[in-house]
């Protein structure tokens, strides 16, 4: 499979903080010891919540825990009060906040890496032995495809088309990216139960998480008509719905939580299709077994 990118625009995202890697062995400073890295999530974040999936796919709990933060930050800067130990010990007088996710080294008290794709990397790579294979042999260029795709033409898209302000033509191009892209994993995803291979791969857990995303935060920022278009997918909303069934997947779901994260994080208008959900995520992650999305 070959999967491309489609209109892609330029990514707003502040690098991380932190970029450490594990290796292999002990050369490499960190390298895979059971129990000696932590994980500080929340699944309120979409990293958090692709971690936290990833995490659960692999059955990690034994070998790097997890500890899941609220929400909401408690810092004024937007940073948990929690983590500032972490980035203190890990940068001489590190004045930025202190985010989750992070992947902690219990041994130095230190952050190994605050970048959720080189974490989740890591883990399937590190302590993935006899384990699902997220990352199979071959297949990171395809996956890393659909992850530039999530970011540009799928989140990034609809931020820009929810964003008040913007220019009539400079929303309408990022409308059109979106729902070029919703129109191409729709076809792709027709007949397929998973995106690029017969079994869940960390391309899943990406396209999933941008799909709960797109719902639960950038849905209140665009009017009915396009809701109404972003619903007309209907092998795209099958393939989210049926994911979420998925323990990994819908365990991690806490609509509440993203709800709050979005409120207390956005300043942004509401527009009119807000209230008006494209899949009842609550009931599909409880075992629901809907047939269609809401919006129709």
């Amino acid at each position: 499979m070959s999967v491309t990118p489609l209109a892609a625009h330029s990514s707003a995202q502040t690098a991380p903080a932190f970029r450490g890697r594990i290796g292999r062995d002990a050369r490499s400073g960190h390298y895979a010891v059971p129990r000696r890295y932590r994980l500080h999530l929340t699944t309120a974040c979409p990293d958090g919540l692709r971690i936290a999936v990833a995490h659960s796919l692999l059955d990690l709990d034994d070998v790097c825990p997890a500890t899941f933060l609220p929400a909401v930050p408690d810092c004024p800067d937007g940073g948990h009060a929690v983590l500032r130990p972490l980035y203190d010990a890990s940068a001489h007088r590190y004045a930025g906040p202190a985010l989750a996710p992070v992947l902690s080294d219990d041994w130095s008290g230190r952050i190994v890496s605050t970048y959720a794709p080189d974490i989740i990397r890591d883990l399937a790579r590190r302590f993935g032995g006899g384990r699902p294979e997220l990352y199979p042999g071959g297949a990171e260029s395809e996956i890393e495809a659909v992850e530039r795709m999530c970011a540009r033409s799928i989140e990034e898209a609809a931020q820009g088309a929810g964003t008040a302000g913007t220019e009539r033509a400079e929303h309408d191009e990022a409308l059109d990216t979106l729902l070029r892209s919703l129109g191409a994993l729709d076809r792709w995803l027709e007949g397929r139960p998973y995106m690029i291979r017969d079994q869940i791969t960390a391309a899943d857990v990406e396209l999933w998480v941008s799909l709960v995303q797109l719902d639960t935060v950038h849905r209140h920022h665009l009017d009915a008509a396009a809701v109404q278009r972003i619903a007309a997918h209907p092998a795209l909303w099958a393939y989210a719905r049926r994911l979420a069934a998925h323990p990994a997947f819908g365990t991690h779901l806490d609509l509440d939580a993203i709800a709050r994260r979005h409120h207390a994080r956005c300043r942004g208008l509401e527009a009119a299709g807000s209230a008006v959900q494209i899949l009842d995520w609550a009931a599909h992650a409880a075992g629901g077994n809907g047939t269609r999305p809401q919006v129709g």
